[in-house]
């Protein structure tokens, strides 16, 4: 079974940045797409950012040209770089791969 650990939100200024992590127990995950959801209170669940085995990746139009997904096949490692944030990213964010989730981790971008 695979456990994923996201870990870097917190709480930023608009304009700040963070920068998320999700580390997978196990090295399977280099076999599959990996992505980042979001979930802000009150609001369903949406998909954030993926990026394929291969590494290409894809972007909710929300956060084009401001996030940039990438992964660490040897650290088993994806990461979610955020910039530019905005009140409206304040959101759990959550690591998914095929079936498995993490427990998220929460970002505040408030001044």
């Amino acid at each position: 079974q695979v456990q994923l650990v996201e870990s870097g939100g917190g709480l930023v200024q608009p304009g700040g940045s963070l920068r998320l992590s999700c580390a997978a127990s196990s090295n399977i995950f280099i076999f599959y797409n990996m992505a980042w959801y979001r979930q802000a209170p009150g609001n369903q669940r949406e998909l954030v950012a993926t990026i394929t085995k291969g590494g290409s990746t894809l972007y909710a139009d929300s956060v084009k040209g401001r996030f940039t997904i990438s992964r660490d096949n040897t650290n088993s490692t994806v990461y979610l770089q955020m910039n530019t944030l905005k009140p409206d990213d304040t959101a759990v964010y959550y690591c998914n791969v095929d079936q498995w989730w993490g427990q998220g981790t929460a970002v505040t971008v408030s001044s």
